[in-house]
């Protein structure tokens, strides 16, 4: 097979292609790269005389990779990122005055208590960096480490992350309960299994760990609403005799803004633990070093 002359080939354009993997938008990969929307179709065209392939195909309104595209990311996507991995120790940041996007995976029960305050940092310490946040819970957030999406995940994961993923336990937490009843005495075993329970679920059942630990003791509980969002629940907890049993740190962001009492779990409270991990090709980046001090400082606030 012939050697590939790289001197004829522009490699910024496979920045260009590894954005648009991620993006699966010229628009937006444009925007990510700072590139106007026919700079970055004109990209994808020279890519798709390089390879000699169309790369994309628009099916509806999905911008969906052909299988020669999927082919060619398999392999530059390592080397884009042992490039960036080997450059990032010597491009400097400066939150002050630098603009850099930083895009990161959170899970709800993270978010509630970790955005107010990383927002106030970073509108105060890096005014022109901005932030994207995706919603990341333990099924997506190895995909999103995997592909690139996201830079770093906050939240209550550490099975099937990429094997150079680094990691770092930021809290010991535990489960409480939440009522918005004004009830004076701590709720009971006895009551606490007679009540009704919001529950957040992201696989959108009725049953989660804190059911295994009552179904531990012979009891059970009743679960009459399923959520996927913690910041709900005070709505919905309002005026009702409901219970909600979340991780500690979720209920003293909540119960902060009033009209909601923490009562300690009538029962051993299972152990949880907010997590960060980040991907191994920007451990050594200053900028991204820099977001991950500020979010193990904010968290632990």
């Amino acid at each position: 097979m012939p050697e590939l002359n790289l001197n004829r080939i522009d490699l910024n354009l496979l920045t260009v292609f590894a954005t648009l993997m991620e993006e699966r938008s010229v628009t937006k990969a444009g925007q990510r790269l700072n590139l106007s929307q026919p700079a970055t179709s004109g990209a994808l065209n020279r890519l798709r005389e390089v390879f000699r392939d169309p790369l994309f195909i628009r099916t509806g309104r999905a911008f969906e990779p052909t299988a020669r595209a999927l082919e060619i990311m398999e392999r530059v996507g390592p080397a884009l990122a042992a490039v960036q991995a080997a450059l990032a120790p010597s491009i400097p940041f400066d939150p002050a005055t630098d603009a850099r996007h930083f895009r990161i995976g959170c899970s709800d029960e993270a978010a509630i208590p970790l955005l107010p305050a990383l927002n106030c940092v970073l509108r105060r310490e890096a005014p022109n960096c901005t932030l994207t946040v995706r919603k990341a819970d333990y099924r997506s957030a190895p995909d999103l480490l995997a592909s690139g999406d996201v830079s770093m995940v906050v939240g209550y994961v550490e099975d099937d992350l990429p094997a150079n993923a680094k990691r770092r336990r930021l809290t010991e937490g535990h489960f409480v309960v939440l009522r918005a009843d004004p009830g004076a005495e701590p709720i009971t075993l006895d009551a606490y299994c007679d009540r009704p329970h919001a529950l957040v679920t992201y696989r959108g059942d009725l049953s989660g760990i804190v059911d295994e630990e009552l179904a531990r003791l012979g009891r059970s509980r009743r679960v009459v609403l399923g959520l996927t969002d913690f910041a709900l629940l005070p709505l919905v907890l309002a005026g009702t005799d409901m219970l909600a049993t979340v991780p500690d740190i979720v209920a003293e962001t909540l119960a902060a803004h009033g009209g909601l009492r923490i009562d300690p779990t009538p029962f051993p409270a299972p152990p949880n633990a907010v997590l960060l991990a980040w991907r191994g090709a920007t451990d050594a980046d200053p900028a991204e070093r820099w977001l991950r001090e500020r979010i193990v400082a904010s968290l632990r606030q």
